[in-house]
């Protein structure tokens, strides 16, 4: 059967019988405890080992040249490993790409835990900047099982547990530091994180779903009739125009109503990882194309701006205190804290202000993205640190409600269906910011310690304009795809 065509579900019965997907119950509004404890573990560990790394290598007899090379080796590696590994989670299916991840970066921290050369501790980096993806298939994992008017509030609280363990992490690291061989033992602790993890995503039974909720119809089972609206993967003008419906591949359908399969309402999809080599590579490279000849470059470039433009605020923070305002490493040091913590407390936020906004996530994209950069505005040109303490404490709250509105955003266009692909690309994105960010950084320190937060606010203010010419644009095409819909009822 082709693989356009689609099948529909019963309202009245799938849609509620995905509250127990992967036997996980998932309350309207609340995030699994199991993704909670994986994505707060997983920060943890690898913020063990992060601060350590620059100090390890130079202590293997690097000299600062390479060891910036070597330091530069993760996050290349990201850039290109990032869209295919999600895209390959899309094709194979998140339980068995989540896994391998885990045990390939395990493996990594491992080799790391015993470099006692260069060559091994690049060797080391190589399977963790090839498959450290973990959050982003959870990520994408999570959108699979809710419905888009929960996703915001879930993803907040799934964020929000992975900076709680970014927090607690350098406390450990530095605490194991202090003793004899203290890198390795971290380094080992970080290895043994991941088999943890792991093991937790093993307990997910192996199908797994490839749709979502439609929590409208679900509350609403008994309603009269169920429209024959059929779904259309297509792209037009290069983007995916989806139908708001639950929608099933018939490939999929067919493999629900095998036998030894779950009936009435469940779309289960086995694990596709058997399946030969080349034909997975040729899924994933025509989701990648899919996605590269998209229309979302908008929406793919705010990100990039956005990101490159907060990494120029932290780029320089601790050197700028001190010149600007003679604050010792020590208090700039809390200060940093105070902002991590208010970021990880502002991912349960995300929520009620997606509530507040109702839904309209262009317009608290665009109202997020002024008020970021706003604030990096006053911290540039903050008289007094009292002014940058003021600017810090809502510069938290608003950096993590942007990134939880660019990532729902890519969702609500891309469509659920190829998340794995579209969370990839965009921490792609998010990579050639961090590659792009230092040397901006560097360059704009030549003439103020206020440089790089300067250059910050003009990027952040190209968003703004591009935001503003984009959104009436992407308004236009829903009220079009929403009246095509009325049509075909």
């Amino acid at each position: 059967m082709s693989n356009n065509s689609t099948w529909l579900l019963n309202p009245a019965t799938d849609c509620c019988m995905l509250d127990t997907m992967f036997d996980l119950h998932v309350p309207v509004g609340l995030t699994p405890p199991l993704f909670l404890h994986i994505s707060l573990q997983d920060l943890f560990g690898v913020s063990m080992i992060i601060p350590l790394l620059s100090h390890h290598v130079k202590a293997l007899g690097a000299s600062p040249t390479v060891a910036g090379i070597v330091g530069s080796t993760y996050g290349i590696l990201q850039l290109f490993s990032s869209t295919i590994v999600g895209s390959w989670s899309d094709v194979v299916g998140r339980r068995y790409s989540l896994l391998t991840c885990l045990q390939l970066s395990a493996l990594g921290y491992g080799l790391l835990g015993m470099s006692t050369s260069i060559a091994l501790f690049v060797l080391a980096r190589i399977p963790v900047g090839l498959f450290k993806h973990s959050l982003s298939i959870c990520r994408a994992l999570l959108s699979d099982l809710v419905s888009a008017s929960e996703r915001p509030l879930v993803m907040g609280h799934f964020n929000a547990a992975s900076s709680v363990g970014f927090i607690l992490g350098p406390v450990v690291g530095g605490y194991l530091t202090e003793r004899e061989g203290g890198f390795y033992t971290s380094s080992f602790t970080c290895a043994a994180i991941f088999i943890i993890n792991a093991g937790l995503v093993w307990m997910i039974p192996q199908s797994e779903t490839l749709a979502d909720r439609n929590d409208t119809v679900c509350r609403n089972d008994t309603s009269a009739g169920y429209h024959e609206n059929h779904f259309s993967k297509s792209v037009q003008n290069g983007s995916h125009t989806n139908s708001h419906h639950p929608l099933l591949t018939a490939e999929t359908q067919q493999e629900s109503t095998s036998p030894g399969k779950h009936q009435g309402g469940f779309r289960w999809r086995d694990v596709s990882f058997l399946q030969p080599v080349w034909k997975q590579l040729s899924s994933v490279g025509s989701r990648i194309h899919i996605v590269a000849s998209s229309d979302m470059w908008d929406l793919f470039l705010v990100r990039l701006l956005m990101a490159i433009a907060i990494m120029l605020y932290y780029s320089n923070f601790s050197l700028a205190m001190e010149e600007r305002f003679s604050l010792k490493p020590k208090m700039t040091g809390y200060l940093i804290s105070y902002s991590s913590t208010l970021g990880a407390l502002a991912g349960f936020l995300v929520g009620p202000v997606t509530q507040l906004y109702k839904n309209n996530m262009p317009a608290l994209l665009l109202h997020s993205t002024v008020l970021t950069c706003t604030l990096i505005f006053l911290y540039a040109a903050a008289p007094n640190v009292w002014q940058v303490l003021l600017t810090s404490t809502f510069f938290a709250i608003s950096t993590t409600i942007g990134r939880t509105c660019i990532t729902d955003l890519e969702l609500q266009r891309g469509g659920v269906q190829a998340s794995g692909t579209l969370i990839g690309a965009g921490q792609s994105v998010t990579a050639v910011g961090r590659i792009l960010a230092p040397l901006l950084s560097g360059l704009a320190q030549e003439f103020s310690p206020c440089g790089p937060p300067s250059l910050g606010v003009v990027l952040a203010l190209a968003a703004v304009a591009l935001l503003l010419i984009r959104i009436p644009k992407w308004d236009a095409r829903e009220m079009t795809k929403t009246a095509k819909l009325r049509n075909s009822k």
